[in-house]
């Protein structure tokens, strides 16, 4: 049997290539031949050809962002996350084997209430996809935005009795400027590749321009613009209503102009029209008092909002719940409220450091293939790669992921009533090396804590399991 296979994930870096190096080696050890093309944040690599296709017998989409499946046409093929890959891949290959995933037109039958239900959890799905996409298209624009905001201020700041301060008609506030350039891109490309990954090419023009209303006030009167959730909305909202217009039946002479005329004018304007008239302005009162509300957080309240995003950081690491914590964070960043992002940059290399950490302190607890791959999670953690810890927390999630929780809860606390503050979407020490953190000792502090807090909590649990197992075997051996 030959199955290809494709991975992606919104950032690119770590789940892409884990679920691409689990499905190959579960392939070898089932005796399949698998070949899969990794589409990550350095673009396409081992790509998928014509003969590979034709030869294909099955293939395998594990992503957590849109892929385009119209080469694949007339093909078995099972969707899902990337998060699957790396759990279980024995299983997504072995339903392939087992003539559980057929070709479209090899299966007649009437779709069972299960099998139903599974198609809706997948359309379900979707809605994720769809979001990351437009997240994984916005990141390196608030990545450059923020660096180089961070670095014109590290630079070439001044101090103030306000703080540090760029000069006037310097060379460093042009740098600043580039950086705040980039800024204003964050929530138009963000609303466009949603609607792009929902519609295709017509929807991204549409979804471009409806962002860039939502991320101006002032075209709904309003002194401040709908933030990243009005972008969320418009992308949604443009994506869908291209999508409507696609499936117009419309005569063979008008089709052509369809995808370049007719689709992204009429979608655009309606598009506009909701959110200039009916949405815009309530989004944007929404988030100028979130924003409020959060610049305000003080004492107890920002504690327990510390607390609440480093347990979302941590709890799939880099999966929804994970990635909903840090879109909120780097909304954060375009408001001026760098706290936020700076707890969550704390939290977010807490996992693979915790992990990696452990294997080294307590080496019995842990087999050859989890002592390597601590090594790799403190590669990644250092790096701000919270996928590092995937690995453990697919083996033991029951003692594993309650302790990268705690660890990182501990970690985004600290950084919190540390005034750490995080100019870029990213976390790890090699922000701190990058300049964009504001009181470095506090976040190496807050990382370090947090480190060993994981370390301490899995190990303990894993002991504790240890002995328990010790206890029931000297039992069992003196009964028989």
């Amino acid at each position: 049997m030959k199955l290809l296979g494709i991975t992606a994930c919104p950032t690119g870096i770590a789940h892409t290539y884990i679920a691409a190096e689990k499905l190959s080696r579960a392939a070898k050890e089932l005796d399949v031949e698998i070949k899969v093309e990794t589409q990550g944040s350095v673009g396409t690599e081992n790509v998928l050809t014509d003969k590979d296709i034709a030869e294909a017998d099955g293939i395998i989409i594990a992503a957590d962002k849109g892929v385009d499946l119209s080469r694949f046409a007339g093909k078995a093929i099972y969707e899902c996350g990337t998060k699957d890959a790396v759990k279980d891949p024995k299983r997504l290959i072995q339903l392939f084997l087992d003539g559980t995933v057929v070709a479209p037109q090899a299966s007649k039958k009437l779709k069972s209430v299960e099998e139903a239900k599974q198609e809706i959890r997948g359309k379900q799905n979707l809605i994720y996809r769809h979001l990351m996409s437009g997240v994984s298209y916005m990141i390196p624009f608030v990545v450059v935005g923020g660096l180089l905001i961070a670095l014109a201020l590290a630079i070439g700041g001044e101090p103030t009795p306000t703080g540090l301060a760029i000069p006037e008609n310097s060379f460093w506030m042009h740098i600043s400027d580039i950086g705040g350039a980039a800024f204003t891109f964050m929530v138009p490309i963000l609303a466009g590749f949603i609607a792009y990954s929902i519609a295709d090419r017509p929807g991204i023009a549409p979804g471009m321009i409806a962002g860039f209303i939502a991320a101006n006030g002032s075209f709904y009167d309003s002194s401040a613009g709908a933030g990243f959730i009005g972008g969320i909305v418009a992308g949604f909202l443009a994506g869908y209503l291209a999508l409507w217009i696609k499936r117009w039946k419309v005569p063979k002479m008008v089709q052509p102009i369809m995808p370049i005329l007719v689709i992204p004018i009429i979608s655009t304007l309606l598009t506009g029209a909701v959110f200039i008239f009916v949405v815009g302005k309530p989004i944007a009162s929404l988030m100028n008092g979130l924003t409020e509300f959060l610049n305000g957080m003080q004492g107890s309240s920002s504690i327990l909002l510390a607390l609440i995003l480093g347990a979302m950081i941590s709890f799939d690491m880099g999966g929804p719940v994970n990635k909903v914590a840090f879109l909120f964070g780097t909304s954060m960043i375009g408001a001026g409220n760098v706290a936020v992002m700076g707890a969550i940059a704390a939290a977010i290399c807490t996992p693979p450091l915790g992990m990696g950490l452990a294997t080294l302190l307590r080496k019995n607890l842990y087999n050859k293939e989890e002592k390597e791959a601590g090594k790799a999670a403190l590669a990644m953690g250092l790096c701000g790669i919270t996928e590092g810890a995937i690995p453990f927390a697919a083996g033991d999630p029951l003692r594993v992921i309650p302790s990268l929780m705690v660890g990182a809860m501990s970690g985004a606390v600290i950084a919190m009533l540390g005034g750490v503050g995080d100019s870029v979407p990213h976390g790890g020490p090699i922000v701190a090396l990058l300049g964009a953190i504001d009181n470095v000792l506090m976040f190496i502090i807050a990382i370090v804590v947090g480190t060993f807090v994981t370390a301490f909590c899995v190990n303990f649990l894993k002991d504790l399991k240890q002995r328990k197992d010790n206890v029931s075997n000297q039992k069992q051996a003196a009964r028989e």
